[in-house]
């Protein structure tokens, strides 16, 4: 792998110091417009999030969620201010360097599990490592470690219309992870399933997270927030609170 994409090292979190390499994101008042006239999506946002944390990004919808997980997950550059994702300025990536780290460091989740209907479990985590260039057979291989470490080796064969929707989820988190990103980004991950799967996701995403995984949960869901350690509450695009239940007194 080249250095470009070479891990960044751990520890704290809060405040806005650029270019620690302690952080996995860095977003030193970072703006988003969209449109003409233009639309502020995300409004001057400073956040540090430290390699192994696991929080919530929480609002209601049209809060600005959407467009901080673009910008956090290099699908969009800013229109003002410095992000950095894994100790990269985003904005002095081309789009092919852009790619490249999503590939090598950044796995998504999405409440639609945008899983390929006919095709089977392993094959659709191993299609989550195609864009790293990983053999047939090695993807195969990786794909049912990561299936086990989410508790479906027992269901590697079965395609999403035998599975349940926890299930499912649990297949696309599996995908994310197959390459062992440093950053997971899940949106909305129980949006589409019920109190007891939405539960079980929950604790996956602790486990990840124990495993060493840094992970960031967007989503509307208040009740599922309070369940994480860190909770960065955000509203008409700006981070209007920031709770770590960790560091609380």
């Amino acid at each position: 792998m080249s250095a470009t994409y070479a891990t960044t090292h751990n520890t704290t979190h809060t405040g806005s110091r650029s270019g620690s390499s302690a952080n996995v994101i860095e977003l030193d008042a970072v703006t988003r417009d969209h449109g003409s006239p233009p639309v502020r999506a995300v409004d001057a946002v400073s956040l540090t999030v430290a390699r192994g944390e696991l929080l919530a990004i929480v609002g209601p919808s049209g809060s600005g969620k959407s467009s901080l997980l673009n910008l956090i997950g290099t699908l969009d550059r800013p229109t003002s201010g410095r992000a950095r994702i894994s100790g990269h300025d985003v904005s002095t990536l081309s789009d092919a360097a852009l790619s490249a780290l999503r590939a090598h460091r950044i796995g998504f989740v999405f409440q639609q599990f945008h899983l390929a209907e006919g095709t089977s479990a392993v094959d659709n985590v191993a299609d989550g490592l195609i864009y790293l260039g990983v053999g047939l057979s090695e993807r195969r291989r990786r794909a049912v470690t990561a299936l086990t470490r989410v508790g479906l080796g027992h269901r590697l064969t079965h395609k999403p219309n035998q599975m349940s929707g926890g299930e499912r989820q649990r297949v696309a988190i599996a995908r994310a992870v197959v390459g062992d990103p440093p950053l997971l980004l899940a949106d909305e991950p129980t949006g589409n399933l019920d109190q007891k799967s939405g539960t079980s996701v929950v604790e996956l995403l602790h486990e990840l997270n124990l495993a060493g995984t840094t992970v960031v949960v967007i989503t509307h869901d208040v009740e599922l927030a309070e369940r994480l350690p860190r909770r960065v509450t955000i509203r008409d695009g700006r981070v209007v609170s920031d709770v770590d239940s960790r560091v609380a007194s």
